[in-house]
């Protein structure tokens, strides 16, 4: 295991005319299909195989579980942007040659390891995550996609749930998220019909918050996660958790945000945030 730390300059590929960033890259573990950039609170995960058009398979699972573990566990990261690298795909859904010889336990094992692994973990995290769709987001992409807490999509994004047609489901989570965002009766629409949908649908069935031109997408996405940061972490950490569990199933999301509301007075967040707010001055939050 590595750990090290450098700043230097970059060009961001997906903004146009050249923007240079400084950033600072921490890493505490050598990722071969990740690319991990931190800077000013915010972290950049791209899925680096455009050659694959990002497609997850089981060791890119593994290593976004990981890094994505990282980050919750750094206390200087306050967003997380999720992308995937070159202008075609975010992810191009799962690499089918990986599973298309498995047992029924064995296919039962994918999808319960994929959910702990990543795709519940992103949902449950308490740092927001941020998916910037540039291009396909197809099968497990678009359900990795929606694990997200905020989904911002290029112009020429294409989102679907292409399963039925290989003669499977959704398996990470799509047949439950997709209603949960656009309705049952859409949800049902796009994955009997195995189609896609073009960014602008999306966005009006509410799948997407934002539809933006492709060299615009991780300037977007940088501006959602700098209001973001200016808020307090310990806070949002809660108010994740609460929406969250209005979505699950025996639990009652109101008494869940009464619980947290009334934790949320018991934090130093809470104590800066009001003290601030008299003095007419900005808040420092710690995230305690």
């Amino acid at each position: 295991m590595r750990v090290g730390r450098q700043s230097f300059m970059f060009r961001s590929p997906q903004l146009k005319p050249a923007v240079y960033l400084r950033v600072n890259i921490i890493s505490l573990m050598d990722y071969s299909h990740l690319l991990c950039e931190i800077d000013n609170h915010v972290a950049v995960v791209t899925i680096n195989r455009p050659d694959k058009l990002n497609a997850l398979n089981i060791e890119v699972i593994d290593q976004l579980s990981h890094c994505f573990q990282e980050l919750e566990d750094n206390n200087s990261v306050r967003c997380i942007i999720l992308t995937g690298a070159g202008e075609k795909a975010f992810v191009a859904g799962a690499d089918i040659s990986e599973f298309s010889e498995f047992s029924v336990p064995q296919g039962r094992a994918l999808s319960a390891q994929g959910n702990e692994k990543l795709f519940n973990k992103v949902e449950d995290l308490n740092t927001p995550v941020i998916a910037a769709v540039n291009g396909f987001a197809l099968g497990g992409g678009l359900e990795l996609a929606m694990g997200c807490h905020i989904r911002v999509a290029s112009d020429n994004a294409r989102l679907g749930l292409p399963e039925v047609s290989l003669g499977v489901i959704p398996g990470y989570g799509g047949t439950q998220r997709l209603p949960q965002l656009v309705g049952k009766g859409r949800a049902l629409e796009m994955i009997t019909s195995a189609q896609m949908i073009n960014a602008e649908q999306a966005a009006s069935w509410g799948l997407v918050n934002h539809v933006v031109p492709q060299e615009e997408l991780i300037e977007k996405c940088q501006s959602i996660a700098s209001k973001i940061i200016r808020n307090s972490p310990t806070a949002i950490a809660y108010a994740i958790q609460a929406v969250n569990t209005g979505f699950e199933e025996g639990r009652d999301g109101f008494e869940e945000e009464i619980h947290l509301f009334g934790e949320a007075f018991g934090t130093k967040d809470f104590k800066e945030g009001t003290m601030a707010f008299m003095e007419k001055r900005k808040a420092n939050f710690k995230g305690s």
